[in-house]
């Protein structure tokens, strides 16, 4: 189940960067991992470092995939970011958290979701 979850996350994923390229999101990195965790997408758009989690659900039965998007989860994101301003040389570059649900054939762009 576990690896089939996974498959979905990833064909999610790829189906996000492909929204995200077409509203002029430029993509620096995709499943950026270090010690602390990963990031699913690296992007910039409109002067900031965007910091985006995708998030797949076949149905909403078990709510909107956003909501997965906790506190817990937010605060961990914000730390990862840090991380990849560090390596990357980014310390000072704007920085913007965005969250893409992609829920059964609709695919939804939260900007500013944090």
């Amino acid at each position: 189940m576990k690896q089939l979850n996974k498959a979905k996350g990833t064909l999610g994923e790829r189906e996000a960067v492909k929204f995200l390229k077409k509203h002029k999101y430029k993509i620096l990195d995709t499943n950026y991992t270090c010690p602390i965790g990963e990031i699913d997408v690296v992007a910039l758009e409109s002067g900031f470092l965007v910091i985006i989690e995708v998030k797949t659900r076949e149905s909403a039965f078990f709510g909107r995939p956003c909501e997965a998007v906790d506190e817990v989860k937010q605060r961990k994101l914000c730390n990862l970011a840090l991380v990849y301003q560090k390596a990357m040389g980014l310390a000072d570059m704007p920085l913007r958290f965005d969250v893409v649900e992609v829920l059964e054939n609709e695919i939804n762009l939260i900007k500013n979701a944090f």
